[in-house]
């Protein structure tokens, strides 16, 4: 395959791009539900701080009730306020990691989590074996992609870096404390 060649699954210049106004809107989605949940799922999509009125026509409803929830999640940790004149908020991640820490807690027993950390730490040794690195962020694209297509080693990078991820979780669902660490730090 050259360079300039069209990977296959991805549409050609010759071809129709895809009907984008035949998905469903993200307003339609969130049309029926509950102004709570309608808020929720606003706020755990922001990807940067956002202002209240945003948010609120996001969610559909008014600015107060949207300000009243927000306090609310604030409280419990799920947003975080950003002072300041607009005031603006920004979904808490480390709320997120805490909540899939929890999960994995409640879905597993120290035993099941420890032998799915040893996969995947096994796994992620594998990846550092093929790379010949210790983290993802070693491996070069434009180097492995003379030996190997590109795409596979774009999705075999991104599995690394999902392994690397998911053994932290389960790492940190092991320790009673909840930060998380390098998948390379645990002794399982």
């Amino acid at each position: 395959m050259e360079i300039t060649d069209t990977p296959d699954g991805i549409p050609g210049e010759d071809e129709e791009p895809p009907d984008f106004d035949a998905w469903e809107s993200p307003e339609e989605l969130l049309a029926g539900k509950p102004t709570r949940e309608r808020l929720l799922d606003v706020v755990m999509q922001l990807r940067e701080p956002t202002k209240v009125s945003k948010i609120a026509e996001r969610a559909d409803c008014d600015t107060e009730t949207a300000r009243d929830y927000l306090e609310w999640f604030t409280e419990m940790g799920m947003v975080r306020e950003l002072s300041g004149r607009p005031v603006r908020y920004e979904r808490n991640n480390s709320y997120l990691t805490w909540r899939r820490i929890e999960q994995i807690r409640g879905q597993y027993s120290e035993a099941e989590i420890v032998e799915q950390l040893k996969d995947t730490l096994d796994a992620t040794e594998e990846y550092r074996q093929r790379f010949d690195a210790t983290s993802p962020s070693e491996v070069s694209l434009v180097d492995e992609s003379r030996e190997r297509a590109i795409e596979d080693v774009w999705e075999a990078v991104s599995t690394w870096k999902t392994l690397e991820k998911r053994a932290a979780l389960l790492d940190a669902a092991r320790r009673d404390d909840l930060s998380s660490g390098r998948a390379g730090e645990v002794n399982a």
